[in-house]
């Protein structure tokens, strides 16, 4: 009996010394670390506003962070999204009749994500620019906006940390034209002509005509 009344009582203080040790704040911290972002940003810069199908997007990934954390990546995301106005009948159930309904279909035409560093660890005032260079697929569709549909160019940088949410850069639209077709040269051949004076009238002529185009009397030798 002795014995159990110094056991429970063992165990009574190693739950008090367990307890004081726990820490709320310890806990609600990382709780939140999972849910919010670092102290960080990102800062997207394109070498130029308008490139051309067969071309390289450049430009550069301005990193900064104001707190320290392991990120797995850091990358740009550069993507080509196409998107049509469509219709069809539908039956309505409740007016017993078909009618048009219009929807917007979408459609990737480029998707790709270039990686432009590999996992690294990030201090309070941490702050490095990353460049980037990436093709634009010369058979790829040039940006236009309409009532009826749209193809739309964008590019964003994200830095990757695991088990908290990513932290993205600013979404930029690019715009993508055609490349202009090659000017077309035309070059002028100037020949001299020798003109000599007909035996008849004495009037200047081409050395080369057979008739003076004057007295339309014919060239000697």
């Amino acid at each position: 009996m002795f014995q159990s009344n110094s056991l429970m009582k063992n165990l009574s203080v190693a739950n008090i010394i367990a307890i004081k040790s726990w820490k709320p704040m310890s806990f609600l911290r990382k709780l939140k670390e999972k849910v919010t972002k670092p102290e960080a940003s990102l800062s997207l810069n394109l070498s130029k506003n308008t490139f051309t199908l067969g071309e390289d997007l450049e430009g550069n990934l301005v990193v900064a962070s104001e707190e320290e954390f392991d990120a797995t990546e850091i990358r740009v995301e550069f993507r080509c999204i196409e998107k049509k106005k469509k219709g069809r009948y539908e039956w309505n159930q409740i007016t017993k009749r078909s009618e048009w309904r219009e929807f917007w279909e979408t459609a990737t035409l480029h998707s790709i994500d270039l990686k432009i560093s590999e996992g690294l660890h990030l201090t309070q005032g941490y702050k490095k620019e990353f460049p980037f260079r990436t093709n634009i697929p010369a058979g790829g569709r040039e940006s236009y906006d309409s009532v009826d549909g749209s193809v739309t160019w964008s590019v964003k940088g994200v830095l990757a940390i695991k088990g908290r949410p990513d932290v993205d850069s600013e979404t930029f639209e690019v715009q993508v034209i055609r490349p202009t077709a090659a000017p077309t040269i035309v070059k002028e051949i100037v020949r001299e002509v020798v003109m000599i004076p007909c035996t008849y009238c004495g009037k200047l002529m081409p050395q080369t005509s057979t008739l003076c185009p004057y007295c339309g009397a014919p060239r000697r030798a």
